[in-house]
């Protein structure tokens, strides 16, 4: 059984998904500890209402991004995390983070990679004209929305969209995607060589 750690800033939707995935016995893991950078984070009082250990880390408290990150790494080995999940954590992470769980980081974003990195990936890829949108699960390396890519979910763009539309529509994928890439990760079944993953 894996040991889990998530990281979010706010209402934690994706981290519910996958707790609910964890509870049903679906992956083979616990939720060892669940951490935030806002202290009033839904997601962070959801955890600790349902009996987790939730951590707020104040970045004001630190001098830098490399030594907040150094102190989320001291936790997560303290918690012998066996694998990060990030679930709309709104900080872009270290190198010294990456460096400590190298292979061992998974986030969801909300567009089919490598296409609409970063932020409002919905609003650009309907100002794009995509017939297409969707959503992926990615291994988290030094460049952001950039590593190799586990699972992904396509979505239809309709004509009427509006950025609110698609973002539910995606977020219905996510909720599927994500736990089923944990589940994969936490039964040993992600293999990678170079930028491909493949599925034992």
């Amino acid at each position: 059984m894996k040991k889990i750690a998530v990281l979010l800033s706010g209402r934690g939707s994706n981290f519910i998904s996958i707790k609910k995935a964890v509870d049903d016995g679906s992956i083979n893991g616990e939720i060892v500890v669940v951490i935030s950078n806002k202290a009033d984070a839904k997601g962070l009082a959801f955890a600790r209402e349902n009996g987790l250990d939730g951590v707020f880390v104040d970045p004001k408290q630190f001098e830098s991004r490399e030594d907040y990150d150094r102190e989320l790494v001291r936790i997560l080995k303290e918690k012998g995390t066996e694998l990060v999940c990030l679930a709309g954590f709104m900080r872009i992470i270290s190198p010294v983070f990456i460096e400590a769980f190298r292979n061992r980081i998974l986030n969801i974003h909300p567009s089919l990679l490598p296409s609409f990195k970063g932020l409002d990936a919905q609003k650009q890829a309907l100002e794009f004209g995509v017939r297409f949108a969707g959503c992926t699960v990615h291994f988290v390396d030094e460049e952001m929305d950039n590593g190799s890519i586990i699972l992904q979910a396509v979505v239809p763009v309709e004509q009427t969209d509006t950025d609110d539309d698609l973002s539910a529509r995606i977020l219905e994928q996510e909720h599927k995607i994500y736990p089923e890439a944990v589940r994969l990760f936490c039964a040993d079944k992600l293999r990678t060589e170079g930028r491909r993953v493949f599925i034992n």
